[in-house]
């Protein structure tokens, strides 16, 4: 009789290791982990004579997930079912202690699961914890509705337990592998772009596209840090479509991913947006994101711009900004290459540039020289016919109209010429410019009456002057001749008539305005414009205005008169700007630097 009790317990160690073979086998065959969940509690159910057994999952919410459940009766618990944890129960006990805990009466037990055990009639009930990489995962639980289990039900279940989580982990280690299988290829087909000099647009592109599928992401997004405090969108990837448009702009500021890499120049991330702030947010919230991870793109050292992932449904893995950070290496490298890229050219560019100037500097400096010595020998020459012309006006009968018209056209002949001689020699550079402190109202003023005869009685000449204008440092009759030149080809540009009108004001040019006038820079300036309303200019023509020995007047110009007013100014310490159209008359704005005090 003895001999029974052995032979009992033979029995049932044998039927458990059979149990235990059988999941073990779908567990080496890498079975899918809800068919090993779903045999598990079959097998472990069967051998220990529970009504039911289940196996969840703890959620991060602090809920339990069914995954897999077995009854005696067919009745069970649906997969998927939660419930929150708390109150004294099984599930709650395994999750706040990691170890296994039993209720032999479910009568006292409280909290949402041990009503839903009540309502299915369950009495006792055993739970044990499923420990994945150290970490507890979810519990296996066996209930019985007539009485407590066994004592030893504990470690009978563990055996089971462990099967399954050998199950989950590696499950999780299969997906792990087909990820970085997946995380290499993307990152591959974004380096094969970037090692074909690729455009950065078009990497961009593919960074944004292959992270966003990688992370199962709704949106990924990368964008540029502007200087004015914004963030501009340069590539946008969504899984339903609607995205940001490349080139959409939004401002700094608040509580946001986007501020958040920009100020610290480290990722950042929200799991929650419905507490973010700032226009950023805003936006985001507009396309119905919920968490977002943002990784900064470093470019040379230098903070560019931000990568951000975004999720619709809750907070995204924990490992996404070191997955990401993978993308915005390649997305910098990209964009270093382009930038290097463009300064060869650039610098290419100048260098010819330079040797162009240069080798027209050594032409003009030849040019200059014989033009100099030329004019001076002209000059001497104009003095003699002036002088006899002088004389001979001095003694004309003036009863001889005809003879003194001549002897008129002698002298205005000659006083052009004179003109002209004091244009080459400024051309030339070998007139020392004799700075003094001007106001210029006063020397416009001073200068009406020979604006209105230069003229020729085609046009009106009006004056329009600053009721206070500070003083400027130049050459008195450097800007004489500027305003000359300035008002007879405002007159050649009348043939039909019109108006003349001189305005004078204060500029006070900022860091921002300055760079809209090339030659200035933030200070104080006085504005001298030039207007006339006559045939107007080209775009090809305002771009050569200021070109030595260009001219639209082939025959009567010398295409000097512009450019000898464009070196006077520049020599001034200001600059001169031509705005023109075609029919519409010109301006030309002249900017001197307010004289100090």
């Amino acid at each position: 009789m003895a001999a029974l009790p052995g032979r009992t317990g033979d029995g049932r160690f044998t039927g458990e290791q059979a149990a235990l073979r059988r999941v073990a086998t779908l567990v080496a065959r890498s079975a899918p982990p809800e068919d090993v969940f779903a045999a598990v509690t079959e097998e472990a159910g069967r051998l220990l004579g529970a009504d039911y057994t289940s196996m969840a999952r703890y959620d991060p919410d602090g809920a339990r997930t069914v995954v897999a459940a077995w009854s005696s009766t067919g009745a069970a618990f649906p997969i998927g079912t939660r419930a929150m944890l708390g109150g004294r129960n099984v599930a709650t006990l395994v999750s706040r202690t990691g170890r296994a805990a039993r209720i032999d009466d479910y009568a006292d037990a409280s909290g949402p699961v041990a009503d839903a055990v009540r309502e299915h009639g369950f009495r006792a009930a055993v739970g044990v914890p499923v420990c994945v990489d150290g970490g507890i995962w979810g519990f296996m639980v066996v209930d019985s509705r007539a009485e407590p289990l066994p004592a030893d039900t504990e470690v009978r279940l563990a055996r089971f337990t462990e099967l399954a989580a050998a199950a989950i982990a590696n499950a999780q280690a299969r997906v792990e592998l087909r990820g970085f299988a997946e995380e290499q290829a993307a990152l591959r087909r974004v380096a094969t772009l970037v090692a074909r000099a690729a455009s950065p647009a078009r990497v961009l592109t593919a960074v944004t596209k292959e992270a966003g599928r990688l992370l199962h992401a709704d949106y990924s997004t990368m964008a540029r840090y502007k200087p004015d405090g914004a963030r501009t969108v340069v590539a946008a990837w969504s899984s339903t479509g609607p995205a940001f448009p490349v080139g959409a702009q939004a401002m700094l500021g608040g509580h946001n991913v986007a501020t958040l890499v920009s100020q610290t120049g480290r990722a950042a991330r929200i799991d929650d947006y419905a507490a973010a702030s700032g226009p950023a947010a805003a936006g985001f919230r507009e396309l119905g994101l919920r968490a977002a991870v943002g990784v900064p793109v470093s470019v040379e050292g230098c903070l560019w711009g931000i990568m951000i992932a975004g999720s619709r449904s809750g907070p995204l893995p924990d490992r996404t900004e070191t997955r990401l950070a993978g993308f915005t290496e390649l997305a910098a490298t990209a964009i270093a290459n382009a930038e290097a890229q463009a300064a060869l050219v650039r610098a290419h560019s100048e260098r010819r540039t330079l040797e162009t100037e240069l080798q027209q500097a050594e032409r003009l400096q030849t040019v200059g020289q014989l033009t100099s010595s030329i004019a001076h020998d002209f000059s001497n020459l104009l003095a003699v016919i002036v002088g006899y012309t002088e004389m001979a006006q001095d003694v004309t009968d003036i009863r001889d109209p005809e003879l003194r018209r001549i002897l008129d056209d002698i002298r205005g002949a000659a006083d052009r010429a004179v003109h002209l001689s004091g244009d080459l020699l400024s051309f030339s550079r070998r007139v020392q410019a004799n700075t003094e402190r001007l106001d210029l109202n006063i020397l416009i003023s001073g200068m009406m009456d020979l604006l209105i005869m230069s003229m020729s009685g085609r046009a009106e000449v009006i004056f329009e002057p600053s009721p206070v204008l500070p003083s400027v440092r130049a050459d008195r009759g450097q800007l004489e001749q500027v305003l000359l030149n300035l008002a007879v080809n405002a007159r050649d540009a009348m043939p039909e008539g019109g108006t003349l009108t001189i305005r004078t004001s204060t500029a006070d040019l900022s860091a921002d305005s300055s760079q809209l006038h090339p030659g200035t820079k933030p200070a104080r300036y006085v504005e001298l414009a030039v207007q006339d309303t006559g045939i107007g200019m080209t775009t090809d023509i305002q771009r050569r205005i200021f070109e030595r020995f260009f001219t639209t007047k082939p025959g009567t110009g010398t295409g000097l008169g512009l450019s000898t007013v464009h070196g006077i100014i520049t020599d001034a310490g200001g600059t001169i700007e031509a705005d023109s159209r075609e029919g519409r008359g010109a301006t030309f704005r002249i900017y001197l630097p307010a004289a100090p005090g």
